[in-house]
């Protein structure tokens, strides 16, 4: 369980999270959007889990708010309209659909590089603190352990793909996309990872020194 030391920490993300979750609920029921409402039940399983992580290994202010920013990305990618002269991808002119650079960067593609971006950099925090808990020694992020790190990180971007092909099959009108649009989803979480891992190792030596 979390400490009581550790609760002022943790509830300023709680409360900006339930915030915008309980807006994008509103906002989900007010158009019927129910591809939303099925991604926030997601989330909902989501935040569970990362509660239980952060019960078991406490996780840093920094790795809290980075998901819960990467969350509020995700309700307003599908939730906020952009007007109709913008330049946007499919059918919904929404955030998600928006091209960044026309033709070639999407709004959702920044989406994914971030989130499977700290998707390793949890799991770096996970390994190097139960292995410290082991032996007491720091852990070091060598080749071995980012490429652990960053196969996991790949391996949830692909149960993400795998969520939004169960709401292709379930659902009517979704704004998922294609088979290109989910290789293009692949690639960018792939960037994400890549560069989380240079993160870490540079962060860890520039300590180290």
């Amino acid at each position: 369980m979390a400490s009581p030391s550790s609760t002022p920490r943790l509830l300023p993300v709680l409360l900006f999270t339930a915030a915008y979750i309980g807006i994008a609920v509103v906002a989900s029921l007010s158009t019927g959007n129910k591809e939303f409402i099925f991604y926030i039940v997601v989330m909902a399983v989501l935040i569970g889990v990362m509660s239980l992580v952060h019960a078991r290994v406490r996780l840093t202010a920094a790795l809290l708010w980075a998901f819960s920013i990467w969350g509020l990305l995700h309700m307003a990618g599908g939730l906020c309209p952009v007007p109709a002269d913008w330049p946007y991808n499919g059918d919904q002119a929404v955030l998600y659909s928006l091209w960044l650079i026309p033709q070639k960067l999407k709004y959702d593609q920044i989406v994914h590089a971030f989130g499977f971006g700290i998707t390793p950099w949890l799991c770096w925090h996970i390994v190097s603190q139960v292995l410290r808990q082991q032996d007491g020694r720091p852990v070091r992020p060598t080749l071995g352990i980012l490429t652990l790190c960053g196969a996991a990180g790949m391996g949830f971007g692909a149960l993400n793909e795998v969520i939004e092909f169960i709401a292709v099959l379930t659902l009517p009108n979704t704004n998922v996309g294609g088979y290109e649009n989910t290789g293009w989803d692949l690639v960018a979480n792939l960037v994400g990872v890549i560069l989380a891992a240079i993160i870490i190792r540079w962060g860890h030596f520039k300590t180290a020194r």
